[in-house]
């Protein structure tokens, strides 16, 4: 049993030693989340037991936040309740978690980055703030506080030309435009299939990062209109620096089944970059919203246009 982060590149087996478990990596601080592959889960008491060919071991439900289930697990209907019952969210995933499927949320939880989040997104000041810090997080140079934004992008177009122009001549790969069709997919390059392929596997990353650390995907920054607007916001802070070394490494070398390729050498190398707990630490620093709930299990609070009121009373006794 182990994270993403830390499974060996060359190496699809679970360590299945007792100690591991307080040894669990962070997610991000408080937050403890655990990869599973070809794994039977059932309910054992209030807890949760996993069954693997190379052994059983009880899962520490009540210590788990997020727990993503990969290729060949099952998981019964007890211990999905179980899960939920101590908090804990549900992601299937991928292998290595490259891909999310869908996701099961626990038990009710504070909102608090996900009002941040809706906030900054609402206002259009605050939106404008974080559109350009995420531009700035793509310019290690930093950018010019008195850059328009429609002057942002163009550097950033600039910088992404760059990009393929570099990786292209570096592995002897040609190069003449990002351009595919999904219902013509037969017919793009193989260096675009490759970079399709690889953004597919990030999205998927992207999407699980947000959805565990209590964000929308829905809510988007720079892109709009999508369910995963912001999955794509997400990704973009990355791609240069993880898909394209790794897209246009296939796409030169000879052989077959090249987008399976590019999905086992991206997920190779994202792991080796723990890029699950980078994103999201730059979530929080991008959108903050970490205030914790103090009580769990109490009711929320009313929203009022004056300063919200005391959930869970009962007001009929108030001057109306």
């Amino acid at each position: 049993m182990t994270d993403p982060a830390s499974i060996p590149p060359t190496s699809n087996a679970i360590i299945w030693q007792r100690q591991n478990l307080r040894e669990l990596p962070k997610f991000r601080d408080g937050t403890t989340y655990l990869y599973l592959d070809h794994t039977r889960l059932e309910q054992d008491g209030r807890g949760v037991r996993a069954y693997h060919p190379e052994g059983m071991v009880t899962i520490p439900a009540a210590s788990l936040s997020v727990l993503l289930l990969g290729p060949g697990c099952s998981v019964s209907h007890e211990a999905v309740k179980a899960l939920s019952d101590t908090g804990c969210s549900l992601l299937w995933v991928g292998e290595e978690g490259v891909r999310l499927y869908a996701s099961g949320l626990g038990e009710t939880r504070s909102a608090a980055r996900l009002h941040r989040q809706a906030l900054l997104w609402a206002n259009p000041h605050s939106r404008l703030r974080v559109v350009r810090q995420m531009y700035a997080m793509r310019f290690p140079e930093g950018l010019p506080p008195d850059l328009t934004l429609q002057q942002i992008r163009g550097r950033e177009g600039a910088r992404v030309r760059d990009a393929y122009g570099r990786y292209s001549r570096a592995h002897g790969v040609k190069w003449d435009t990002r351009q595919y069709k999904q219902q013509d997919w037969n017919r793009a390059t193989p260096v675009n299939k490759a970079v399709s392929a690889g953004n597919a596997c990030l999205y998927g990353l992207a999407h699980a990062a947000i959805l565990s650390m209590g964000y929308s995907p829905a809510l988007g920054f720079v892109h709009t209109g999508k369910m995963l607007s912001f999955v794509y916001d997400v990704a973009d802070l990355y791609k240069l620096e993880v898909v394209l070394p790794v897209a246009f490494r296939e796409a030169a070398t000879p052989g077959d089944d090249l987008e399976r390729r590019v999905r086992t050498g991206l997920r190779d190398h994202m792991t080796k970059l723990r890029l699950l707990e980078r994103m999201a630490a730059d979530l929080l620093h991008l959108l903050g919203g970490d205030d914790p709930d103090p009580e769990p299990t109490a009711p929320g609070d009313l929203w009022d246009p004056e300063g919200n009121a005391a959930g869970g009373v009962n007001h009929a006794g108030h001057d109306s």
